[in-house]
């Protein structure tokens, strides 16, 4: 599944695709190489790119300081750098995460 890569160093390159002003924040399917995240904040002053953060850290259980945005502050395409796991556990986290959802998978 190519919404999550390793990177040189270890940390782990996620690819996400932000839906903001949702109803409710959370994980959503599987959408064109990326993982679809619904996220109640605005995406106005930075909001929704720290809601994002804070999400993935309570959903992965690493501290705010092992996830940083590396690509896409001001695009619904965002790519995370998620340092402290492994990219085995990150994957088995998401598909978990994803189960027991009507998941539309859109993957080409």
């Amino acid at each position: 599944m190519p919404f999550l890569s390793c990177l040189p160093d270890g940390r782990s390159l996620l690819a996400v695709y932000v839906q903001p002003r949702a109803s409710r924040t959370g994980l959503v399917c599987i959408h064109d190489q990326a993982i679809k995240l619904a996220i109640s904040s605005p995406p106005v002053d930075d909001a929704a790119n720290k809601a994002i953060i804070a999400f993935f850290s309570s959903f992965f259980k690493v501290a705010r300081q092992q996830l940083s945005i590396h690509r896409g502050h001001q695009s619904r395409r965002k790519l995370i750098i998620i340092g402290g796991l492994s990219e085995e556990v990150i994957r088995a986290r998401i598909l978990e995460g994803l189960q027991g959802k009507d998941v539309a998978r859109k993957e080409p």
